[in-house]
């Protein structure tokens, strides 16, 4: 029997022991022993949020404990501060890679990984920094990196489902929101504290280093945030991966006047790096991509005393990006081959009403309203022409609580969007005819999608529980799906847009189980998605150079086309944790995680770029400040391609880690506690490709690598 299908019986029968023990309920010695969690409070997924005195720090999750949180009616996947200081990604779609429903592009493994949620990515998922939108142009393409350093974050969220319309039509695959203190929103209760991490990796000679620190006194907090990271190429079972160094470096600075009643405050961060490009044209032409960002970031938050409202809260942003694409150009020269501008301002403001106690129980809600205007402005050879979209939006969430322990959710969204641009008029057939470029011209397009959700919650014996949400959401075409028009050096792509391209539907149900305190701990969730117009890449099979009239008789970039067809997903993803033996003040336990979606078109063809199959177990140790796990990640092979698409083979991924985490004396070491790890993956240097990305009959993923870390907090 082969590794793959040994482990795979392995970790099904992990997975049904994990859930089995938990349905049969802990022993009285375990239940006495396990750990006490205070429940997440995950505040992305809704305006509705519980009232509090003055704003406090996030709860901590012990090192080692599944995070679920079971208080929303749509499931988040949480990656806390320990997890991002142990695992030490540099980029947001490394960081949440192996999360069940969780993927990621790895264009450029290490720099430019955006994440996919169930599939979907692109426009189709949101990624934000304290609740406003990024301001980079990953969305744009694979190649390009979301200005985003996990390292220092406090905390990552997840939202899918119907909680993403609080967010935009440009959420409706889901929102990846990294949370930090940039803008503070408590005084520290010693006047200061921070976390100092640092790291090296073997796989790519890998250097890292970050700190934060928040401060305050009389009503006023301070934060400052830095980081640095830099590695070489990295090493791929039997040689090295070229051209696949990057480095990237950064920080930020802000202030809060903080009262009884709430906050105001205000920072400015900033992000630079470069990162080469691997495999293919853009190895040989060393192709290198040099993002920079400055961004402004203001959010506050008032609770009244009386009146209609309970909380006042606001976020507004405005950003500035550029990245230069550099390389040797077709008259052989190293230069810069494209320029990608972005100037992006968003604002949000929500209002949450007092309770409304009615004869089916209390009412609570929160109506928020949403502006953004974006300019993308390209020069060189880059396949968008200059873009400017404006959207403007109303949104509202009630919640209803039946009695303790049974709420129903209800959310709609209205939204105007506005896109404005240079279109182009290519043949049908998208074959050049007698040689001649596309005609031309200027062309708005207008779209209003509307979107709503209902939801259950209902809390069930032994911690368990479960919610059932069935939701309704449109989207705009983007920019770029409605006006590219030429070649994308980076991606090896020749890129059509289609201007009449109409709105997508998406009709969904959504059932989820979850369980948070005790020794189990389940985080299960099973969906099924309608998709009416869905836009997708088509790759037409034509080869193209630089310009239109060298379609079918190129050879540098392959052309896709933005089209759109009725589609259905359907999947499921479940992780769970089960706390075996009792070990001094901690536990020995097994884990478990399967998670798979499934994607076609109406006429039978698959969707393109879909996730394989993954299935994954192992067992771990959190004891007297000691914690150790071994896990196996399973990928099965992904044959259910799309046309011009290739099979992926499978991997397993085999894990590993050993840390200690000391409480010390500041006055002595000058901080509170000090974390020391050893950390692998890919242990088994296996070939990993990824069948979600478009390098991957190109490049492997990072072989064998050892990563050290220290994190110190004070």
């Amino acid at each position: 029997m082969s590794l793959s299908r040994r482990f795979g019986f392995l970790a099904s029968t992990v997975l049904s022991s994990t859930l089995c023990a938990g349905l049969l309920g802990p022993s009285d010695a375990q239940a006495q022993q396990a750990v006490a969690l205070d429940e997440i409070s995950v505040t992305s997924p809704s305006p509705i949020q519980a009232p509090r005195t003055a704003p406090v720090a996030d709860v901590s999750v012990p090192i080692g404990i599944l995070p679920v949180a079971t208080n929303t009616f749509s499931p988040v996947t949480v990656v806390t501060q320990d997890q991002i200081a142990r695992d030490q990604p540099r980029t947001l779609g490394d960081a949440l890679f192996d999360r069940p429903g969780i993927s990621g592009t790895s264009y450029a493994p290490g720099a430019a990984s955006r994440p996919i949620i169930r599939g979907l990515d692109n426009a189709r998922v949101r990624i934000q920094e304290n609740g406003i939108v990024n301001g980079g142009v990953s969305d744009l393409g694979e190649d390009h990196a979301v200005p985003v350093n996990p390292l220092v974050a406090d905390r990552i969220e997840v939202i899918r489902g119907p909680a993403t319309l609080r967010y935009g039509s440009g959420a409706i695959g889901g929102v990846v929101s990294a949370d930090n203190n940039r803008v503070p929103t408590f005084i520290p209760a010693n006047g200061v504290q921070g976390q100092v991490t640092s790291g090296f990796s073997s796989v790519d000679n890998g250097r890292l280093g970050a700190a934060t620190v928040d401060a305050g006194g009389d009503g006023i907090a301070v934060h400052a945030d830095g980081f640095k990271t830099a590695n070489d190429s990295y090493a791929i079972p039997g040689g090295i991966q070229r051209n696949s160094y990057n480095e990237s470096q950064g920080g930020a600075v802000g202030i809060s006047a903080i009262g009884d009643r709430g906050f105001v405050g205000i920072s400015f961060s900033h992000y630079d790096a470069v990162y080469a490009i691997p495999g293919g044209v853009a190895e040989q032409d060393r192709t290198r991509l040099t993002p920079n960002q400055d961004r402004v970031l203001s959010r506050g938050e008032y609770r009244p005393l009386d009146g209609p409202f309970e909380v006042i809260r606001y976020w507004a942003g405005y950003s500035v990006y550029r990245h230069n694409e550099v390389g040797i150009g077709d008259d052989g020269i190293e230069g810069v081959q494209a320029i990608f501008k972005n100037r992006e301002a968003e604002g949000r403001l929500e209002l949450q009403h007092v309770p409304v106690f009615t004869p089916f129980g209390k009412l609570t809600g929160a109506l928020g309203f949403q502006s953004d205007r974006r300019v993308i402005n390209t020069q060189l050879e880059s396949f968008l022409p200059k873009t400017e979209s404006r959207a403007n939006a109303v949104y509202l969430f009630e919640e209803l609580e039946l009695r303790p322990g049974t709420r129903l959710q209800a959310a709609g969204r209205y939204e105007v969007d506005r896109l404005s641009s240079t279109a182009a008029q290519f043949p049908s057939d998208y074959v050049p005819a007698d040689g001649q470029e596309p005609f031309q011209y200027a062309r708005t397009r207008r779209f209003a999608p509307k979107s709503a959700s209902i939801g259950a919650l209902q809390e069930l014996p032994y911690g368990f529980v479960a919610s059932l949400t069935g939701s309704y959401v449109e989207r705009g075409p983007t920019g770029y799906e409605l006006f590219s028009q030429g070649p994308h050096d980076a991606t090896a792509t020749f890129e059509i847009g289609n201007p009449n391209l109409k709105k997508e539907r998406a009709r969904t149900v959504e059932a989820s189980i979850r369980r948070a305190e005790g020794p189990f701990r389940l985080d299960a969730t099973g969906y099924f998605t309608r998709y009416t117009g869905f836009i997708y890449r088509n790759y037409t099979g034509l080869i193209c150079d630089d310009d239109f009239a060298s379609c079918g008789t190129g050879t540098d970039n392959r052309q896709i086309v933005y089209q759109q067809q009725n589609a259905t997903f359907y999947g499921a993803e479940i992780i769970g944790q089960y706390d075996l033996v009792p070990v001094g003040n901690g536990f020995a336990g097994i884990e478990a995680q399967f998670d798979f979606v499934r994607a076609q078109f109406d006429n039978g063809a698959n969707v393109p770029r879909i996730p394989p199959y993954r299935l994954g177990g192992g067992v771990y140790l959190r004891a007297d400040g000691w914690f150790a796990r071994v896990n196996l990640l399973h990928a099965f092979s992904h044959d259910a391609t799309a046309v011009y698409e290739t099979p992926t083979p499978g991997y397993d991924d085999l894990r590993a880690e050993l840390s200690y985490t000391k409480a010390v004396d500041p006055a002595v070491y000058g901080a509170s506690a000090i974390t020391l790890g050893v950390q692998g993956r890919n242990l088994l240097n296996d070939d990993i490709r990824n069948a979600t990305s478009f390098k991957k009959d190109e490049i492997l993923l990072p072989g064998r690598n050892v990563r050290l870390f220290l994190t110190a907090r004070f």
